[in-house]
């Protein structure tokens, strides 16, 4: 049940955007977003030009996002609400297809995740990514998760590239089955 599309989602929402966890996502979960990815992107250094540029990207999305999700026009989307808008908008499709503001943050996150900058996220980054945002026991599952996502291609070049994570993001959320390959991008899931 962890790995149904309706959870994965729900999983973007919960741990990926909404920041101030209130359920619900508005434009203050990314405002926040800015701030906290020029400062994880920056490892711990905000410039202004930077944040200028997160600012541009989040505040865009949360644009974006409203325009798809926010059905009754309260200024919150609620998971329903974004669900129903990644039906329309994602499944189905490769990331090519995806809406732009959605692609830029798939590629900050990339970005973010991306602690050494090389290109690559390797198992360690995919380690630091994942703990930062649930609660794991055992390094073991989160070591399973991140292989069980590798190619032969990975496997040569050490992990995941920014290609291969857009195109592992865009199975995540256009996947509707509950064996999605991408289904571990973001580590073991919880219900």
């Amino acid at each position: 049940m962890a790995y149904t599309w309706d959870n994965r989602v729900a999983f973007v929402v919960r741990y990926l955007y909404d920041i101030d966890n209130n359920g619900f996502l508005d434009a203050h979960d990314f405002q926040c977003l800015a701030l906290r990815s020029c400062v994880l992107e920056g490892k711990g250094d905000c410039s202004a030009e930077r944040l200028q540029k997160y600012e541009h990207i989040m505040l865009s999305l949360w644009e974006e996002i409203t325009r798809l999700a926010d059905f009754d026009k309260d200024g919150t989307v609620s998971v329903e609400e974004f669900k129903t808008a990644v039906k329309n908008s994602c499944v189905g499709k490769k990331y090519s297809e995806f809406p732009q503001a959605l692609k830029a943050f798939i590629e900050s996150n990339f970005k973010m995740t991306d602690i050494n900058n090389d290109g690559v996220m390797g198992i360690e980054e995919y380690r630091y990514d994942c703990v930062q945002r649930m609660v794991v026991e055992d390094i073991k599952v989160i070591d399973e998760a991140f292989n069980s996502l590798l190619n032969d291609d990975d496997r040569k070049k050490g992990g995941i590239t920014m290609s291969r994570y857009q195109e592992l993001f865009a199975q995540f959320l256009s996947d509707t089955s509950e064996n999605c390959p991408a289904k571990y991008l973001f580590g073991p899931l919880e219900l």
